[in-house]
């Protein structure tokens, strides 16, 4: 989550409360953080409230039942790893890819208020990338919640893994795969042309035979590229150096805001886990409702009230059924169905207030939640970038073949 402050009961439905559930499976292993980077994306003129809007979403989470103990709560800049492998993806993703991003262009359009024409918010997905790929293992499954609305997301990510481990993981014995009978199967199988020599290093050319290998590679799939030239598979071998992420969709139930569109601080039609009770009585009293009760005596249909879907999330079963039978015949007005629907609110939200309550009066243990938990995060990280790293530049096989040669040096018998 981004550092935007407090949160609603809107970001508890739409994410937290799967995000309990998660930590609670011992099947999964969680790593959840506030993207102060992310945030800079946008608001890259005025980073005053990024500290505390951070601590402010790590009390709401505590609130709302995520544990330290069970999850790892950590801040983005904490681990410097994030911004390491960001740098390296961006190298390898294509520019188009990011300008196609949906939600890329429909920022521009909106968002008038800023300059968003930055390398930083094209980017953004990418670090995004990072973010979830860094808490991968090559042989694990690595899985993302997140709803319909965001699944573009992480496909993009896998086409980014994809296309890293297709450059890092394959190597090829490309001497071997040039010459002969075996350079006539692979432009038979694969369909391209193998570069002419005009005169220029043999090196040279390798590289570039190299390079539209990969291309195809890349084309067709490191497996069925593979699989085309299985009886060559001895001078090739593929390892994945990252894992593609999953998408795990999560069912979010609807709850819109006090005036029935989408519920956002910005539109400032929230209820949030901070509320005290008068301030959800006199919110609620104005929530919009069944268009078609324009007066009291008026049928509705509880299916189109956002005041019923809230019933459904904090009124137990007989007062959801007391205020669907009261709507459709008009036995009950709305102020009526409002006001009992913010009483069970009421009842639902003050466990959660008081934990954040009791958070507050501790921002230092608050802060060391998040030290500890950015301390184990980072270990994690480190261990991916050691592996990403050498699968990039090689440098763990150069010095083991300099100290190879040396020891080979030492121990010749010497000249005369």
């Amino acid at each position: 989550m981004r550092p935007t402050g407090r949160l609603h009961i809107g970001h508890y439905f739409g994410a937290l409360q799967n995000w309990r559930s998660l930590q609670d499976d011992p099947h999964y292993e969680c790593f959840y953080f506030i993207a102060d980077w992310h945030a800079l994306t946008t608001d890259y003129a005025d980073t005053s409230f990024v500290a505390q809007n951070t601590i402010e979403i790590a009390t709401d989470w505590l609130a709302a039942g995520l544990d330290p103990e069970k999850s790892t709560l950590f801040v983005q800049s904490a681990v410097p790893e994030h911004a390491e492998l960001n740098l390296l993806l961006t190298m390898i993703t294509p520019l188009g890819w990011l300008e196609r991003v949906p939600t890329y262009k429909e920022a521009l359009e909106n968002i008038t208020n800023k300059d968003l024409h930055t390398y930083g918010f094209l980017g953004y997905p990418v670090l995004q990338t990072a973010d979830i790929v860094m808490y991968g293992e090559p042989d694990v499954e690595l899985v993302v919640p997140v709803g319909e609305d965001q699944k573009s997301h992480v496909e993009l990510g896998r086409e980014i893994v994809r296309r890293f481990n297709t450059y890092y993981g394959l190597e090829m014995n490309r001497e071997a795969l040039c010459e002969g009978e075996n350079a006539a199967k692979v432009v038979n199988r694969l369909g391209f042309r193998i570069p002419e020599r005009r005169g220029e290093p043999r090196n040279q050319f390798l590289s570039e035979y190299e390079e539209n290998l990969r291309v195809a590679a890349l084309e067709m799939g490191v497996e069925n590229f593979m699989s085309q030239l299985a009886d060559l598979g001895s001078y090739f071998s593929f390892e994945k150096k990252l894992r593609e992420p999953e998408t795990m969709l999560t069912h979010t139930p609807r709850i819109p805001g006090l005036d029935g569109r989408k519920m956002s601080k910005s539109y400032g039609n929230a209820i949030m886990l901070s509320e005290s009770d008068e301030d959800i009585r006199k919110k609620t009293k104005v929530m919009v409702t069944d268009p078609a009760r324009k007066r009291r005596q008026d049928p509705g249909n509880p299916d189109v009230c956002p005041v019923f879907d809230w019933h459904k999330l904090f009124s137990p079963n007989d007062v959801q059924a007391w205020s669907a039978h009261g709507c459709r015949t008009a036995g009950i007005g709305c102020i009526e169905c409002k006001a009992a629907m913010a009483e069970n609110l009421i009842k639902w939200i003050q466990p959660v207030r008081q934990r954040r309550q009791d958070y507050e009066q501790q921002p230092q243990q608050v802060l060391e939640y998040l030290d500890t938990g950015s301390k184990r995060a980072r270990m994690v990280a480190q261990q991916t970038m050691d592996r990403v790293r050498e699968a990039v530049f090689h440098w763990d096989g150069k010095r083991a073949e300099i100290r190879a040669a040396r020891r080979e040096a030492k121990n010749a018998p010497a000249g005369r």
